[in-house]
């Protein structure tokens, strides 16, 4: 089993990088969905492989052994290697349970004050007077657009509801939900910290492209990189709450050029890249799945080993 469950560990780091540029050939909204995936699963396989790493050692402990009615501890090498194996597996994973779990807290604090704050507003949009151009849309139940009085001045009127399609578009499509999950799995192993990038690029090109539909390409682009430039501007004001989505966030200037090509950015790579990718990254994703069974596997056939049964 040990040589086995290292796998799920190692493979984030060839399947991140597969999957970022799998995603780059892809429409916004399967990109979302894809990278979303990707950090999810890696990040439960991952962290089953630390949790099996500790079970061999652990079964060193009488209390353990006597638990699972075991005659000997789990044999997978010299014991003094094992037990070192699971004591290191074991701070690992306390560790990034500990950081999961605060980071679920602050998310799910953010939610809350972000719902409150929603509550208070009468209405879809929500105008704050301060002269320093931002929009944003807030999620909630349910969610708001907020917009200051400086971005109003600084955009003209179908620019306005270009900007507002953008920002109904992130919470119509619940993008904070998907956000979350890739901020939280990236908690659980350092290489899927990769894709947030990433996925912040196409969830903003997922509600660009909800905004182009509504009022058109061009009206699109030209209201997103006004916006960007006038919320530019130095703020002395209030800051965004968390989980705030905003239309002026991410590489603006190469979201403005997809939208002026008529969003042929991910039709236009090379087929052979774009499959190279696909199939690196469901290799990757087997191979993290695969061991983490196999693992598990080997693990209760050792325990029923150690329990004296028939192996």
């Amino acid at each position: 089993m040990i040589s086995t469950v290292w796998l799920p560990l190692l493979v984030p780091f060839l399947a991140a990088p597969a999957g970022r540029r799998l995603a780059s050939h892809l429409a916004p909204r399967q990109a979302i969905w894809l990278l979303t995936a990707t950090a999810a699963g890696l990040a439960a396989a991952s962290t089953c492989a630390l949790a099996l790493l500790v079970v061999p050692g652990a079964t060193h402990l009488h209390v353990v052994a006597a638990l699972g009615h075991l005659l000997t501890p789990l044999s997978n090498g010299s014991p003094d290697a094992v037990i070192a194996i699971a004591v290191a597996a074991g701070a690992l994973l306390a560790w990034s349970t500990a950081r999961l779990v605060r980071g679920v807290r602050r998310r799910w604090t953010q939610l809350r004050r972000a719902g409150r704050l929603a509550a208070e507003a009468d209405g879809e949009l929500v105008v704050l007077t301060d002269d320093h151009p931002d929009a944003y849309a807030l999620p909630g139940s349910p969610g708001r657009i907020i917009v200051t009085t400086g971005m109003l001045r600084a955009l003209s009127g179908p620019e306005r509801e270009a900007l507002l399609a953008h920002e109904r578009a992130h919470l119509a499509g619940r993008h904070h939900i998907f956000t979350a999950v890739v901020d939280l799995a990236a908690l659980c192993h350092p290489a899927l910290r990769t894709l947030r990038e990433p996925l912040g690029y196409a969830v903003e090109r997922s509600a660009d492209e909800s905004a182009a539909r509504a009022v058109g390409r061009r009206l699109t682009a030209r209201a997103i990189g006004r916006a960007a430039l006038a919320a530019h501007a130095p703020s002395t004001g209030r800051a965004r709450p968390g989980l705030a989505l905003a239309a002026t966030a991410g590489p603006v200037p190469r979201r403005v050029a997809a939208l002026l090509s008529e969003g042929t950015e991910a039709r236009t790579a090379r087929p052979l890249a774009r499959r190279a990718a696909a199939v690196a990254l469901a290799a990757c994703m087997a191979l993290a799945a695969g061991a983490s069974l196999q693992a598990a596997d080997d693990l209760h056939d050792g325990i029923e080993v150690a329990q004296g049964e028939t192996p």
